[in-house]
């Protein structure tokens, strides 16, 4: 079984978190306060992109970058121009 792979972000009030799930057909998932608002398919070791959007008055766009390993893969939010790398987090 492959690994599954969580990441994480408090910003402005709200909960940003990525799953990672690896294996032959991996898949991304971009939850907003436990919503999901993205998800892409995983194709090997190419670099993913998830986009969804803060519930602020004007909505804010997010746009996660997800870099596969080798490894543990990392992601980084990007939020009104602000880049962020989120923290791995363990369920």
């Amino acid at each position: 079984m492959a690994p599954t792979h969580h990441f994480h972000l408090d910003a402005r009030g709200h909960s940003v978190t990525v799953n990672i799930h690896g294996g032959h057909r991996g898949a991304a998932e971009l939850l907003v306060d436990g919503k999901e608002t993205g998800r892409a398919e995983a194709h090997g070791s190419q670099p993913l992109i998830l986009t969804g959007e803060l519930p602020t008055d004007p909505p804010l766009p997010v746009t996660v970058r997800i870099t596969p390993g080798p490894g543990t893969p990392r992601c980084t939010a990007v939020i009104a121009g602000a880049e962020t790398v989120m923290s791995p987090r363990a369920f």
